[in-house]
């Protein structure tokens, strides 16, 4: 974790963190599935076959691929998720389209939901207008309602000792393409590293 903030603090510019990005985020085998390739290419496989898409579209990230957070300091543990994110314009197309209907009751006023639901449903608008549907985000009476089959209902099926990736709860999202992961990725980083500079510059001038 130190060696991975360091080689992020000493990137330069966007440049060296695109860079940075692909080969520390997002190529490479999982350290959840580190030196079990074969049980890899099953668990995505297992998602692929279940959305009707290629195994090659389907990505871990998180502390699951690195093997820690760097955001919040602590090591990929028993207590962490594992992230899935699918790289699909088809599954993204397919979850918008069956938000229509649920967007339309609400325009017209014949869908109650408290202020809750809403606020977790505009948050899932935000993800979706930067290539990324989030369906845990929906507000319940619509999650039930539409995609609990589809999508909760499977990802609980391969969560907790029911698939190749162990014990752990299994999340996923759609992204649109691999430009739109990468972004969210790269925009990740870059927050992060700029919280870390803010961070040293203070305690800096708090020692001085």
């Amino acid at each position: 974790m130190e060696e991975f903030i360091a080689q992020l603090l000493a990137t330069l510019d966007d440049v060296e963190l695109l860079d940075f990005c692909r080969r520390r985020s997002l190529h490479g085998t999982p350290k959840i599935f580190e030196g079990a390739e074969d049980r890899y290419y099953a668990f995505r496989k297992r998602i692929a076959e279940k959305f009707g898409i290629n195994f090659h579209e389907v990505f871990i990230t998180g502390s699951a691929k690195l093997g820690f957070s760097p955001s919040k300091r602590k090591p990929f543990d028993l207590d962490s998720d594992i992230d899935v994110a699918i790289v699909s314009a088809k599954l993204y197309d397919t979850i918008m389209d069956s938000i229509h209907g649920y967007q339309m009751e609400l325009r017209e006023n014949r869908k109650a939901v408290s202020a809750n639901e809403l606020d977790r449903y505009h948050k899932f608008l935000e993800y979706g207008a930067i290539g990324w549907m989030r369906p845990d985000l929906l507000p319940s009476s619509f999650r039930i309602a539409e995609l609990k089959r589809d999508w909760f209902d499977f990802f609980n099926s391969i969560s907790n000792g029911r698939s190749e990736v162990g014990n752990y709860k299994v999340t996923g999202g759609a992204f649109k393409s691999y430009l739109h992961l990468e972004r969210y990725t790269l925009s990740g980083l870059r927050l992060l590293r700029t919280t870390i500079q803010v961070k040293r510059t203070n305690d800096s001038s708090n020692q001085a």
